[in-house]
């Protein structure tokens, strides 16, 4: 997972213009860094210029995936991030940059700004912090616990039956499981097995 890019823009009327932006083109030969960091930034202005005012959207190209968020107040935030990236954290980034760049920068600067003229310097930060989605965010930290949970639940049960305990012999010795249920799973076993293939 890795981000390499995430842009403050303001929606104009034609134009979008590019406010700041912090970029991560290490992954890229020094020699293509500049035309990728570019074709970044040509990317998030020409996404911003074609949505609509409090909208968010992902767009899809090649292996990467584009963020916009565009506020109703023609404030606008793009992630540039590969296909893995969560885009609830991408969004959550957003969210987050777009409202502290509001709280910092006049709102009369936005037209007429540029990332010279900005002084909004939180992006670089982000941008590295929220690399690793799991740390970033609490939700998807809790989600890989969850996940990580239940392999090793599931293992555990596997690795049970490895050590040449069947499950028959569980259920019939279990005290937890009234004569019912024990019938119940005999009987289940039974039409279950009628359909296995010798």
């Amino acid at each position: 997972m890795k981000l390499y890019s995430l842009s403050v823009l303001y929606k104009g009327d034609p134009k979008a213009v590019l406010l700041k932006a912090a970029y991560d083109v290490s992954s890229f030969s020094f020699f293509q860094r500049s035309s990728v960091q570019e074709f970044m930034t040509f990317t998030s202005q020409l996404i911003v210029e074609r949505s609509t005012k409090g909208s968010r959207a992902s767009v899809k190209e090649q292996e990467y995936l584009c963020h916009v968020y565009v506020r109703s107040d023609s404030l606008a935030g793009v992630v540039i991030a590969d296909s893995e990236y969560p885009s609830r954290v991408a969004f959550t980034l957003l969210e987050k940059v777009l409202d502290e760049f509001s709280k910092q920068v006049d709102r009369i600067d936005w037209p007429v700004g540029s990332p010279d003229t900005i002084q909004y310097t939180a992006l670089d930060g982000h941008l590295s912090r929220y690399q690793n989605p799991r740390e970033a965010d609490p939700m998807s930290k809790v989600q890989a616990e969850l996940d990580e949970t239940k392999i090793i639940l599931h293992n555990t049960m596997e690795s049970l039956l490895e050590r040449g305990e069947k499950l028959d012999d569980l259920v019939s010795k279990s005290e937890v499981l009234g004569t019912q249920s024990k019938a119940f799973y005999k009987t289940a076993r039974k039409q279950n097995s009628c359909c296995a293939i010798m």
